[in-house]
Formats: C-alpha cells, sequence, structure tokens
C-alpha cells in the first residue's frame, strides 16, 4: 500500500490511505514509536484507526474485529471530511470493501477492490472457518462486493480462473495485476549495513531464509523437518525464520525440543533493514501449506528474485507461483503435500551451490521484465482515471 500511495502522489494524484494503528508485526526500531492519528507522509495523508485486536487472537475474534472495520472507517472518514473520486481497497479482509461500496451508494464514487487472497475460500480450505452460518455470511458478503464494486484486480492467472468458474458473469470487470517490487529500494539503500551474522550470532557458511508472517498458511513445520533431516549432513547450512505469527511460539518449541541448533528464529525487522540482510543470504525459502487450494503467489518469491538469490518454495500444487519460478528460472519449487520430495529436490539443489548466482540473477532479471512498480502500478492508476 505504501509503495502504491507513494507512486500516485508522485504522479499528481491526492492519495488518503486510511489503516488499522500499528500494532503488529513491527520491527524492533518500530515498537514504541509514537503516531498521530492523522498525518502526511512522503505527501500522503495517512488515518490511523484503532480496532479491536486482531493478530495472534481467536478466529471468533479477529472475524469480529474485521466485521466491525468498515464502521470504524467509515466514521472517521466522516470525522476527517475526506472526500475522494475513487476507492481503491486491498481484500483480505473482506469486509472493508464494504466502506466503498457504502461511499459509492452515497456519493457514485468509484470502487476497485484488490483481491490479495481468495476469502473466504482459503479461511476454508485451512479449516480456519467452519461455522457454517459464518461461511454462508462471508460468501454472500463476497456475491455483494464483487457485483457492486467497479472494477476487481487479482495477481495471477490462476486466481482469475478460481472467481469466473463462480462468476463468469463479472468478467469484464477484472483485470490481472501482478504484484510488483520496488527495484529502487533494492538498487538505492540507504541504510548503513547492519552485521546481522554478528547480531543473530549466525556462524554458518550459508544460510536460506524465510521471513515474513509465521501462521497455519506458511506450513513451516515442513521447513523444521527438512532442517533436522540434513541437521547432521550440512553443517554449513542455517535456517533463519525472521518475523511473528500465531505458530510462532509453537514452532520454537518444536526446534527446542529436537536440539535444532540449524534453525534461527528472529523477530520482525524493517523494511529497509529486510533489504539488507537478503544481501547475505544465499536461499530465499517460501512454504504455503498443501491445505491452500488458491493459485495464491507468495509476494517473497517476488522479494528473493529482485534480491538477485535463488527460490526454494515448498507450494501446494495449485499455486501459480510454480510456473513463475519456472519461467524465470530462479530456483526450485515443488508440492508442499510431499514431504519426502520437498527434502530430495532440496538436498540435490544444495549441490549447485556454484551455481546460486547466476539463478539468482536469472531471477532479478525476469522480475525486472515482468513486476516492475512502474508496469504493475500504472496498471491501478489507468483504472482510477478510467
Amino acid at each position: 500500500m505504501q509503495d502504491l500511495a507513494r507512486y500516485l502522489v508522485n504522479s499528481g494524484f491526492c492519495v488518503t490511505v486510511i489503516t488499522t494503528w500499528p500494532e503488529y508485526n513491527l520491527s524492533e526500531k518500530n515498537i514504541g514509536q509514537v503516531y498521530n492519528e492523522v498525518s502526511i507522509e512522503a505527501g500522503v495523508k495517512v488515518i490511523r484507526v484503532k480496532t479491536i485486536k486482531h493478530h495472534n487472537v481467536s478466529y471468533t475474534l479477529r472475524g469480529i474485529s474485521q466485521i466491525l472495520m468498515p464502521f470504524q472507517f467509515l466514521y472517521k472518514l466522516i470525522k476527517f471530511q475526506i472526500n475522494t473520486d475513487s476507492i481503491f481497497v486491498y481484500s483480505p479482509p473482506l469486509p472493508l470493501a464494504l466502506v466503498g461500496l457504502v461511499i459509492k451508494l452515497v456519493s457514485r464514487k468509484r470502487v476497485i477492490v484488490n483481491i490479495q487472497d481468495l476469502f473466504p475460500k482459503n479461511a476454508i480450505d485451512l479449516g480456519v472457518l467452519k461455522n457454517k452460518i459464518a461461511i454462508q455470511f462471508f460468501k454472500i458478503l463476497e456475491k455483494i462486493i464483487y457485483k457492486n464494486a467497479d472494477f476487481l484486480t487479482v495477481h495471477s492467472e490462476g486466481n482469475l480462473k478460481i472467481i469466473l468458474d463462480e462468476y463468469p458473469e463479472l468478467n469484464k470487470k477484472f483485470s490481472i495485476i501482478h504484484n510488483w517490487i520496488d527495484f529502487y529500494r533494492f538498487e538505492n539503500l540507504s541504510l548503513e549495513m547492519i552485521d546481522f551474522r554478528e547480531k543473530w550470532g549466525v556462524k554458518s557458511k550459508y544460510i536460506a531464509i524465510f521471513a515474513g508472517v509465521i501462521g497455519p498458511s506458511q506450513n513451516l513445520d515442513l521447513v523444521l523437518w527438512i532442517a533436522q533431516k540434513i541437521k547432521l549432513t550440512r553443517p554449513d547450512l542455517t535456517f533463519l525464520l525472521v518475523g511473528d505469527g500465531s505458530e510462532k511460539n509453537r514452532l520454537m518449541a518444536i526446534a527446542k525440543d529436537k536440539n535444532l541448533t540449524n534453525v534461527n528464529f528472529q523477530p520482525f525487522i524493517s523494511r529497509d533493514e529486510y533489504i539488507a540482510l537478503l544481501s547475505i543470504c544465499d536461499i530465499g525459502l517460501v512454504s504455503l501449506s498443501p491445505k491452500n487450494k488458491t493459485p495464491v503467489v507468495p509476494g517473497k518469491i517476488l522479494d528473493y528474485m529482485a534480491a538477485g538469490i535463488p527460490v526454494v518454495a515448498f507450494l501446494q500444487k495449485e499455486s501459480d507461483g510454480h510456473q513463475i519460478i519456472k519461467s524465470s528460472q530462479c530456483g526450485i519449487s515443488a508440492d508442499s503435500k510431499f514431504p519426502d520430495v520437498c527434502l530430495n529436490l532440496f538436498v540435490e539443489f544444495l549441490k549447485c551451490v556454484d551455481d546460486f548466482k547466476s539463478i539468482g540473477e536469472s531471477g532479478r532479471a525476469y522480475s525486472k521484465n515482468k513486476f516492475t512498480k512502474e508496469s504493475c502500478a500504472g496498471l491501478i492508476k489507468d483504472l482510477l482515471i478510467k
């Protein structure tokens, strides 16, 4: 959202971003930082809304929080007299799209919904959403939002196919707009380099990194299992798991119980620190549970490609990430349903360490051709003025 907002400001738009209060997934330097309810940041007006806790809580409480969010957001927009020509909404959380639909109903504004994850389908597949009444409620909400939005965007061909199988009449509303990479951040890092090896005590020769949310969808039990299997044969490799989420404490307990000294857990870091961290890593890990049945493409794949490091991805067979990795020749991928296949493929890939640089460069070149911010965010800009 930050990249898009700043891109639009630089393109001559007047942009207001309304979002939740920064309480979750914060880097060490952002914890305790004082935020204002309203601020101007790089030319973007930012309104922050305090909501019911919705991270590391029960799924019931998370659902209640998401249902209340549209009302809280609308109240703030009215309070600060925000008038707009177009509304761009990220989903999930799906209920936030109601903010745009209410504004459209009152003042006929254009509403664009960017669908990053197919909710409620993915929550149902993962077993997170089980209550039949709740499932029916969110499916009805999904239908209302899709039918009343002016435009809808998805980030891959597979996601579009799944939606159009259910809503074929909405074909003309949809656009495929890939998630993008801000290469300027990767190529003009102003942050003084941090010695992460020293800071986190990483003494092994090679580092395989997973960075992001550590939740049930990420299936990091598989990564720990692989780490256990190769602990003795590859003492030169550390698995670095950076981030936070509902599964982190459980996974840390497993790593401790199994004495996985080749696994290193660390907290979230800032965006600039993250790019600096990638520069010392040798493999970018991606993992998703086979219970996922949507073609979602994890954003981490693009980050690793931009950083020029090889990608090793354990994904559900439906993920469009497999095709991106194959087309770009940026690494390897395997169906996360078959742990032995994932392990064997990973072990074989480690034998190609002399080729890692060229594999990483292949990914970087491909991503520069397909996923630049200017080309992808430019398509959103066109929808805003269409």
